[in-house]
């Protein structure tokens, strides 16, 4: 249990429920204590308590007054298997990713189903690895964000694998081409679209955009920021886009940024960001550049994280459902695999929400 992307209490979570499935813990027998459990894996009675209490409300654990914790295990069918649903995000704890697991859990627990987590920091070899780890465990579906999906599947053959098994899967915020499966998502040409058209009509007409090139959710939020140009008859510098990979994102846009802003007159007077979290770091080399949010500098992110709000200049942002996306594809995978039902896309229409990183320019 040595992820330490994933919650600590899901952790210890799933290496209780394996002892179930490995026959280590078996049926009326008693298991250690909360304290026990918190030594043996260095966390937390807190930890341990959430722990149990949730494998309780499962079924899985029942507290006898008195006497001590005990194994119950859930009444199965024969050969029925583990009501389990996998998850595999390109991060769990980061940025948006907590809301979207917890909204899909939350769904998952109610009906009796557990989580088995997994993240593949958007590398491509990860996510194979977690794909053959969720095709090792007696999964009944799979919620899967795609990783780099601009870059292409090279992970086809287990996508494939889980089609000829019967397990069926969606995927969210995008989706790799070739595939025919279900997937919610966020419009993000329209919100990048959004953004511009807002900041053209505020008077910016030197706007800046900086996207991530490795995902489609970054070249769709790319083509409509210059959708919005063209429509608006304003011509995009070559200069006034960047683009960057996952590698990249704690540098390169940083010092392209500054490098724009150390042109005077000619620097942009707006920036489009790819999310939340690049905005607070371009919000950051503004800063040392010497210059002010709003007042030189216009910014819009995307997501509507709690970055947005997080600091003193609350930042213009897109919205994005998280919970209710999490939400949702649990709801459409248990649809899936109770009724047979084919699940249907869900596009999520993205509002540009106004906050105080944004003013009004009068160009000459």
């Amino acid at each position: 249990m040595n992820n330490r992307r994933i919650p600590k209490y899901i952790q210890l979570k799933n290496e209780l429920l394996s002892w179930f499935e490995s026959g280590k813990l078996q049926r009326g027998k008693q298991i250690p204590s909360e304290n026990e459990i918190a030594e043996q894996f260095g966390m937390s009675r807190q930890t341990v308590r959430q722990t149990f209490g949730e494998l309780e409300k499962e079924g899985w654990l029942e507290r006898i007054q008195g006497k001590g914790t005990f194994a119950r295990i859930p009444e199965r069918r024969e050969g029925e298997l583990a009501k389990t649903i996998g998850i595999i995000t390109t991060y769990i704890s980061d940025y948006i990713f907590p809301h979207i697991v917890r909204g899909a859990e939350a769904e998952l627990r109610s009906r009796g189903y557990r989580l088995l987590l997994s993240s593949t920091d958007n590398n491509k070899e990860k996510e194979m690895e977690s794909l053959q780890l969720m095709a090792s465990q007696p999964i009944s579906g799979l919620i899967i964000e795609p990783t780099k999906s601009a870059e292409g599947n090279p992970n086809l053959a287990y996508f494939l694998e889980l089609q000829e098994k019967g397990i069926p899967y969606l995927m969210i915020n995008e989706k790799y081409q070739e595939l025919e499966c279900p997937c919610l998502k966020v419009k993000d040409e329209s919100g990048s679209y959004k953004a511009v058209q807002y900041l053209l009509e505020q008077g910016h007409t030197r706007i800046a955009g900086f996207f991530k090139r490795d995902d489609l959710q970054g070249v769709n939020r790319l083509k409509g920021f210059l959708a919005a140009h063209k429509a608006a008859g304003v011509s995009v510098s070559a200069k006034s886009v960047v683009t960057y990979t996952t590698e990249q994102k704690n540098d390169l846009p940083y010092r392209q940024a500054l490098q724009m802003l150390a042109e005077g007159e000619e620097r942009p007077t707006a920036f489009v960001c790819y999310n939340d979290e690049l905005a607070v770091l371009l919000m950051e080399a503004i800063a040392a550049s010497g210059l002010r949010v709003p007042e030189d500098v216009s910014v819009i992110g995307f997501d509507d994280s709690s970055l947005a709000s997080a600091s003193g200049t609350k930042l213009t942002t897109l919205t994005h459902p998280k919970t209710e996306m999490g939400q949702a594809a649990a709801k459409q995978l248990i649809a899936m695999i109770e009724q047979g039902q084919p699940a249907q896309d869900i596009i999520y229409e993205p509002e540009l929400i106004v906050r105080n990183s944004v003013a009004r320019r009068n160009e000459d």
